[in-house]
């Protein structure tokens, strides 16, 4: 591979480890293409070259094979701490040194990866234009006359430049999806406390995730699997089990707006290129279902319009009171609307938003994912500079919505215009499904032909995925076997290995049983009479399957399961005759949804 060819990390672990290259020669390769490409507005702070090749060199005294960065250089947006760099949110006055390295950052660097450096943003992540920084505007890796996008504008150049092959951003309203789009990248905004939020700097605390900028999926799945999972020092953090990346679903369904409710602000290029990628999936499989958006708009608005302005206005009200002109002006504007906020404010907003997120449930109840516009139209810097926060607002007409409605996406390159414009899509799904969004992301990302970033590079071939051992059977579980209930220990005292969370068909009802510990049974109704129940598959050593089934005990049984997607699956269900005391709780959707509910009580 060329030292101008961007690589992904696959191929750059599979050097190191084949010992072809080391990771002092690719962290002495980055900082070069950083001097090379010449742009000081893309990184804040970028580490020594001689620390860092110091750092890459001692990596070599660890077992290679059990790191997946194993020497991967990392940008990482400056509102994340890092040890060793400052932390400015882009806003000098603000700035800090942290005594230790955020969650995300601190699991990457077990994993193998080297910190090269803390990139610029949109000044306390509020934008999503990459405009509005005193560091200066990150020059569009595809486009120079283009918006970087934002927040997380270094972080998408960096990546979309081939600096580095990968980089973190933040995701509060679109912010690791619109630059991900405008440089010709992939970019994943993960559910909601998959990465621990410990040591961000806040935009909106109850909305804030860190996102993954790289220029595959499996990259960027790759990414979330190393920093997946619960952490005690984050409050917001969820143990949310990430599945495996699978094969193209059957039967799979995408939502689609109903005819004259999508918007591209009068950019005819854009529109095309959207129907174009709706073409794609159409002929890779998947069937389109039309659905209603409008209460998804409704959300959006919520977001700025709503109290979750005065989330942003605590983050620095101090600095407000104290040194306002040390804040961005634009950024001053927006943030100081959320001092007039009122706590009736924020209860009717929460009310509303209720309710849309019952909406957003139903919607998801036929479909698998949404597929939409990553953004409307793209904007050239000057343009923004003269409109900052109308052309701001626009680009976040597909994206506002996701973090309310507790939603996972995936945004992925679909096509180049012909004016030189990238056009990408974005998936959206319930929180949980970020390994079905990437399963069917990788599919069409490959499909597209499209090249890496800005450069000239091809895309490799879609590595096959890790092949099941004929040896091993899946089983769906539905209750206190999910991860973190009860009774997950049985399967891991067996070697049990979560393969993904999923649903079944809308044939099966729930109940609450009367056991100890507290257990559901899952009964199977006529079909399109019951509803789809959320349930995990784990695989298991025929041995330890066997062992697993022996020790049920009644009333639970194994049956075939029907799933959503049409396949069937051993799991559990229950013996009708019991079901007379029992609580009938179809309506939660799953066992998790009982269960938060009864511990609220």
């Amino acid at each position: 591979m060329g030292a101008e060819q961007p690589e992904t990390i696959a191929a750059i672990v599979a050097a190191h480890r084949a010992g072809t290259s080391t990771p002092a020669q690719t962290v002495a390769r980055t900082y070069q293409r950083i001097r090379d490409h010449n742009d000081p507005a893309i990184f804040i702070s970028l580490r020594d070259e001689k620390d860092a090749i110091a750092e890459a060199e001692k990596l070599a005294a660890r077992d290679a094979t059990s790191l997946p960065l194993y020497g991967v250089p990392v940008a990482v947006k400056d509102n994340i701490d890092a040890l060793g760099f400052p932390t400015t949110a882009a806003c000098p006055a603000f700035s800090y040194t942290p005594m230790h390295d955020s969650t995300a950052v601190e699991r990457l660097r077990a994993a193998g990866a080297i910190i090269i450096g803390k990139t610029n943003l949109d000044q306390f992540a509020t934008g999503l234009v990459g405009v509005r920084s005193p560091y200066g505007i990150p020059k569009n890796s595809i486009r120079e006359d283009l918006i970087p996008g934002g927040s997380s504008s270094g972080s998408a150049v960096a990546v979309g430049a081939g600096l580095v092959p990968l980089s973190l951003g933040t995701d509060t309203a679109g912010s690791g999806r619109v630059p991900a789009m405008l440089n010709n990248i992939v970019g994943l905004k993960p559910s909601l406390g998959m990465i621990s939020n410990a040591g961000l700097v806040p935009a909106c605390r109850t909305l804030d995730c860190i996102s993954v900028f790289a220029r595959t999926v499996d990259d960027a799945a790759l990414a979330l699997s190393v920093m997946a999972g619960p952490d005690q020092a984050d409050p917001f953090s969820r143990d949310r089990p990430l599945g495996a990346i699978t094969p193209f679903l059957a039967n799979l369904r995408l939502g689609v707006p109903r005819n004259g409710q999508l918007i591209f602000f009068g950019d005819r290029k854009a529109e095309a290129a959207y129907g174009d990628a709706l073409k794609r999936w159409t002929a890779l499989g998947a069937e389109l279902v039309e659905f209603d958006l409008e209460p998804f708009y409704e959300t959006a608005r919520l977001l700025y319009e709503g109290p979750w302005v005065a989330e942003r206005y605590l983050v620095i009200k101090d600095l407000l009171a104290s040194a306002p002109d040390s804040i961005h002006p634009v950024t001053r504007e927006i943030t100081a609307a959320g001092a007039r906020l009122t706590a009736a404010d924020t209860f009717s907003a929460l009310y509303r938003l209720q309710g849309l997120r019952k909406i957003a449930e139903r919607t998801f109840a036929s479909i698998d994912a949404l597929v939409l516009p990553t953004a409307p139209t793209a904007y050239t810097t000057a343009q923004v500079l003269a409109n900052p926060i109308e052309l701001n607002s626009r680009l976040g007409t597909y994206t506002n919505f996701v973090n309310l409605l507790d939603l996972c996406g995936l945004a992925v390159p679909a096509s180049m215009r012909a004016d030189g414009i990238p056009f990408g899509i974005t998936l959206l799904a319930p929180a949980g499904r970020d390994a079905m969004l990437a399963s069917i992301g990788r599919v069409f990302h490959t499909d597209t032909k499209l090249t890496v970033g800005a450069k000239d590079a091809t895309q490799a071939p879609l590595a096959p995925l890790a092949a099941r051992s004929s040896d091993e059977i899946p089983i769906a579980v539905v209750g206190a076997h999910l991860s973190g209930m009860a009774l997950n220990g049985e399967l891991k005292a067996l070697n049990g290995k979560l393969i993904e969370a999923t649903k079944t068909a809308p044939d099966y009802k729930l109940y609450a049983l009367q056991t100890t510990p507290p257990k559901p049974g899952m009964l199977r109704v006529e079909a399109g009479k019951g509803a789809a129940i959320e349930l995990e598959i784990w695989s298991l050593s025929s041995s330890a399957f066997g062992k697993f089934v022996n020790a049920i005990p009644a009333p639970m049984a194994i049956g075939t399961i029907r799933l959503a997607d049409g396949r069937s699956v051993k799991g559990f269900l229950v013996e009708p005759e019991v079901l007379g005391e029992a609580r009938d709780i179809t309506a939660y959707g799953g066992w998790r949804a009982y269960m938060k509910e009864v511990a609220a009580i």
